[in-house]
């Protein structure tokens, strides 16, 4: 990948900037140990009606939306998450590449399907918003970055080359969406969670640190 013929960077947060370790155990073990106490279930059954839930919308708009999954649950999200806003944290290098990534000029962007209040909450426990040149969220646009339409709904509100354009993702549906849309340039992340092992094999070129994709020639 050559530095010179990208001017336009896209980053994905969660799973990419941020460890995807607070969101996977906020579902898998947060969410459910409420949702049992608030509707008076053994734990294990409360936790299988969530989980059938999510997997239901996966990969809608509706999957990432806390207000949805206030509603359908019963709970209220966004609280719940500042409950254990001291386990969100950045993956190893992120900041350290936006620096570079700023100090190379390169035009950069936060691309999220985080709905918004879930937005706000992660940039004050990880201030990283002075990086980027614009941040925008699948809510404003109607669609998820898993459907094509996201993506030109967003290059109608930021004109960027797709042929000179770098996306990092760590949902490859959401690459495979862009990649069909033109953007040249995807990668993955192998270890998204630091929770987790790291994945071996992806359908999109992976990266294991950022450090591989500093940009050598600003």
């Amino acid at each position: 990948m050559d530095w010179r013929e990208i001017d336009t960077v896209l980053l994905d947060l969660d799973g990419t900037l941020l460890d995807l370790k607070f969101d996977n155990y906020f579902w898998s073990e947060h969410v459910p140990e409420r949702f049992a106490s608030h509707h008076e279930l053994p734990l294990d059954e409360a936790r299988k009606q969530v989980m059938d839930r999510i997997s239901a919308e996966y990969g809608t708009l509706r999957w990432y939306c806390t207000d949805f999954w206030s509603q359908e649950l019963g709970l209220d999200i966004i609280a719940l998450k500042h409950e254990i806003r001291d386990r969100i944290g950045p993956r190893p290098g992120a900041r350290e590449f936006l620096e570079r990534l700023r100090d190379a000029g390169r035009s950069v962007h936060l691309v999220t399907n985080a709905h918004p209040d879930t937005l706000e909450l992660k940039l004050e426990q990880v201030p990283i918003g002075e990086y980027f040149h614009g941040l925008w969220s699948s809510h404003s646009f109607g669609h998820a970055k898993e459907s094509i339409d996201f993506w030109a709904a967003l290059q109608r509100e930021l004109p960027f080359q797709a042929e000179r354009c770098l996306f990092i993702d760590d949902n490859e549906s959401v690459l495979d969406a862009a990649a069909a849309y033109g953007i040249r340039y995807v990668r993955t992340i192998l270890h998204p969670d630091s929770g987790q092992p790291e994945r071996n094999q992806t359908r999109h070129p992976g990266i294991g640190h950022f450090g591989e994709l500093t940009p050598a020639n600003p």
